[in-house]
């Protein structure tokens, strides 16, 4: 195992959106509307909380090998992602550092996300047992 995990680079766009209104049910017009979002004080449409942990997710079990290497998992949210309109639309950037091995086979990991520069997650942290 690498002593940290390598910078991975998540395309989030207005259809990826659309799709996890889908698969979640969370069908809140601030994930497809900009008119909606911008009235409540956003700056556009923003990703789900949930689906940009998601991709956090993601690049910690790519990592581990296997989804089921991980036993722990959490997140705060810190800030919003915004997707713009566009066929780039955003990109999200996790990466992370180890921070503890334990005698008992635990991997302990402090996860960075970003968007535009933004940390977009806060305490992000994940525990895998090595294999």
């Amino acid at each position: 195992m690498a002593d940290a995990l390598p910078t991975q680079t998540f395309k989030v766009t207005r259809a990826d959106l659309v799709r996890y209104c889908g698969a979640s049910g969370d069908f809140n017009t601030i994930h497809w509307s900009d008119r909606i979002a911008k009235s409540v004080g956003l700056p556009g449409v923003i990703a789900h909380g949930m689906y940009t942990m998601a991709l956090a997710g993601r690049a910690v079990t790519a990592w581990a090998g296997a989804p089921d290497a991980v036993v722990e998992f959490g997140v705060r949210f810190s800030r919003p992602v915004p997707v713009p309109d566009t066929d780039e639309g955003t990109e999200v950037v996790i990466s992370g550092v180890i921070k503890e091995v334990t005698d008992d086979g635990l991997t302990k990991l402090e996860l960075t996300a970003t968007c535009g520069g933004d940390k977009v997650l806060s305490l992000a942290r994940a525990t895998i047992r090595k294999r």
